[in-house]
């Protein structure tokens, strides 16, 4: 798919944020831009190292101004523009954001060759719970089971 003036635009930016952000040593080479209908939502940038927030990557803090500027938490029809291919947890971010589609520059391979490899986490979530290299114990819970139960009945939940 060819991308438009406007794309480039937004990804261009992207990838000025990565930069700009990465010479400060405010966290990793990643940037993000996030916009719809023209309209630039929000910009994020990796800031890991510099929050201690290792969810803090450029994509999702993103996601959560553009979530914060529009007031929801679904964000259908924009476009997530990033430096780099998105992450697992930043790819499953933007799918529960409700994102239209991802534009990006580098890839996951490109990230690795400099010493970003998310290749456990792809080869982790594929696993079954019980063969991770995490312990991760199944311990089933009655009153886990009524909370559900409780949330399914709900008259005035928000479903997402």
């Amino acid at each position: 798919m060819d991308l438009d003036e406007t794309d480039r635009r937004h990804l261009a930016r992207a990838i000025a944020l990565s930069r700009e952000h990465m010479e400060r040593n405010e966290g990793g080479p990643f940037g993000a831009v996030i916009a719809r209908d023209g309209k630039v939502l929000a910009e994020g940038w990796n800031c890991v190292t510099s929050t201690n927030d290792p969810t803090a990557h450029a994509e999702v803090v993103a996601i959560r101004r553009a979530c914060s500027e529009v007031g929801s938490f679904a964000l259908e029809g924009a476009t997530l523009y990033s430096s780099c291919e998105p992450c697992p947890m930043c790819l499953a971010a933007a799918y529960w954001a409700r994102m239209g589609r991802i534009v990006y520059a580098n890839t996951r391979e490109d990230a690795m060759a400099i010493g970003f490899d998310d290749s456990i986490f792809y080869e982790e979530v594929a696993k079954p719970p019980s063969e991770r290299l995490m312990p991760t114990i199944h311990a089933p819970s009655a009153e886990a089971r009524a909370v559900f139960a409780d949330w399914f009945k709900k008259a005035d939940r928000v479903p997402y």
